[in-house]
């Protein structure tokens, strides 16, 4: 089996094949909104969450208005999503330090974007890559696993895992890379049982810690 390096290129080569343009799975208009969604994901589905936003966006169409939502009625609307008392204290927090620290606009730095109440490393760069362009991996639970079982790092620290792609992927490609490894594990390296029969990566990937 070839080095990473060597296996990259052909990795990346093949999901975009397979995936081509491969767009973010959550419905948003704003970067609020996606900073919002991305918040909502948070061990739950992109499908649950664009059920939820609608009604909560309608609810709270602003940072202001979010901001100044009763907490009661925001862990209503997003009730479903699970962990909704967290989520809500996050969306709170993040709207009113928009409003204090940035003048109502999301902020395009991941400095600043970390420093909001409830926003790490993840949702900073799907909000950087996808409300503004900025070149971000997103290491959720899928992107880890396949950068693992693709042999190209060996770390389960989200941050170490990021750090390691970044690497060794081009830059421009960090973010459209990372919805094309999310849409592979959704759809063929599942966490229990790989479909590494009908996986067209199966030749260049070493399976490691698959049983």
């Amino acid at each position: 089996m070839p080095p990473p390096k060597v296996r990259v290129p052909l990795v990346l080569a093949e999901l975009a094949n397979l995936y081509q343009t491969a767009p973010i799975e959550l419905n948003f208009e704003t970067p609020f909104q996606l900073l919002v969604a991305t918040i909502l994901s948070a061990q739950c589905t992109d499908v649950r969450v664009n059920l939820v936003t609608p009604a909560l966006f309608a609810a709270y169409p602003t940072v202001q208005m979010m901001a100044g939502a009763e907490p009661a009625h925001l862990e209503e609307l997003i009730h479903s999503t699970g962990f909704f008392r967290a989520k809500a204290r996050s969306i709170l927090g993040a709207s009113a330090a928009i409003l204090r620290d940035h003048g109502g606009e999301v902020p395009q730095t991941l400095i600043a974007l970390v420093q909001l109440p409830g926003i790490g490393r993840k949702t900073a760069n799907v909000v950087l890559g996808d409300a503004f362009g900025i070149p971000g991996i997103t290491v959720d639970t899928h992107v880890g696993r396949l950068a693992r079982r693709l042999g190209l790092t060996k770390h389960t620290d989200a941050v170490k895992v990021e750090f390691a792609l970044n690497k060794l992927i081009p830059q421009a490609e960090w973010t459209l890379v990372s919805h094309r490894l999310i849409l592979h594990g959704r759809r063929v390296c599942f966490a229990r049982k790989p479909a590494c029969e009908r996986c067209t990566l199966a030749e260049i990937c070493p399976k490691k810690g698959v049983v």
